[in-house]
């Protein structure tokens, strides 16, 4: 059974940089065709997917974000980070890491991914 644990601060001023990790246990980033999402809900809006980094290292972001969005991993330790850089009051929002089998560019329905973090709050202060 994959388990992914987000951490990070739930607190971030603004123009600050947001940094998230992601914990994996009971599975690999390097197993093929997996692919490992960000994704964020603000609060009242629905599901918006930032970018993912696959199995091999390659990454994809979401064109509205791609300028402030990183994403990297650390095999050695088996989780993957996000930053979001510039933050504004209106990147606050429950941020999510999820598995999918395929690389899944862009998704939002949940029903494409097989696992999910539980999620974690992060406000951005004014």
């Amino acid at each position: 059974q994959v388990q992914l644990q987000e951490s990070g601060p739930g607190l971030v001023k603004t123009s600050q940089t947001l940094s998230l990790t992601c914990a994996v246990s009971g599975g690999s980033l390097t197993t093929s065709t997996s692919a490992w999402h960000w994704l964020r809900q603000p609060p009242g809006k629905g599901l918006e997917w930032m970018g993912v980094i696959a199995y091999d290292g390659s990454t994809y972001y979401s064109p509205s974000l791609k300028s402030r969005t990183s994403i990297s991993r650390d095999t050695s330790k088996n989780q993957f980070s996000l930053q979001l850089s510039s933050v504004t009051p209106e990147d606050t929002a429950v941020y999510f890491c999820a598995r999918s089998d395929g690389l899944r560019v862009g998704a939002v329905d949940t029903t494409l991914y097989n696992y999910w973090g539980q999620g974690t709050q992060v406000t951005v202060s004014s």
